[in-house]
């Protein structure tokens, strides 16, 4: 009998699990749904003085930890049925290596997803370029889903919370690119 219960407990888990798979991949196909990712484990804040973001050794970069991260979220998504997926990721090479080592499809840098960190004052027009651009994205009701990589203060403003390196946001958007609701999926 205990076996038996073993066995039943195992079985209704992984239907749960199946069930749960394609949920993620399932909105992000509607056209009213989108990832925000922040990038991966990148030791440090901010960026260094003098940096530029034509060369990457001048940035604070992914590490191996960072580098794994990617790897592990990727196969992850894929676990929830995005397979392939329209992947746009800020300029800063630490989004554009985490885009990349998702391995979801070719990356398209978006000047929408950049940092303001810098600039904090640029924190609401940045937003609004932000949601004009997840509104073009979203027309048409695409069946590709929709992965943006990019960094905190650009989801902090967008959706009004932290999230730790690597986390994810699937959030709901109305036919602005507004945030409706969110649902928090921390890096695996």
């Amino acid at each position: 009998m205990r076996i038996f219960l073993r066995c039943l407990l195992l079985a209704l888990a992984w239907l749960h699990f199946v069930a749960q798979a394609g949920e993620l991949a399932d909105k992000l196909k509607d056209g009213g749904h989108v990832l925000l990712m922040r990038h991966a484990y990148a030791p440090g804040v901010g960026d260094p003085p003098g940096y530029t973001l034509e060369r990457c050794e001048t940035q604070r970069v992914l590490n191996e930890d960072g580098r794994s991260q990617s790897q592990r979220i990727g196969r992850w998504l894929r676990t929830q049925g995005l397979e392939r997926a329209r992947v746009y990721a800020s300029p800063w090479c630490r989004c554009t290596q985490t885009a990349e080592l998702l391995g979801l499809g070719s990356v398209t840098v978006e000047p929408s997803l950049a940092s303001f960190f810098d600039q904090p004052g640029q924190a609401a027009s940045s937003n609004k370029s932000l949601q004009a651009f997840i509104a073009k994205s979203l027309a048409g009701k695409p069946t590709q889903p929709l992965v943006l990589v990019t960094h905190h203060v650009n989801i902090r403003e967008f959706m009004g919370k932290d999230i730790g390196s690597g986390d994810m946001v699937l959030a709901r958007v109305d036919g602005q690119g507004r945030m409706l609701s969110y649902r928090i999926y921390p890096s695996p």
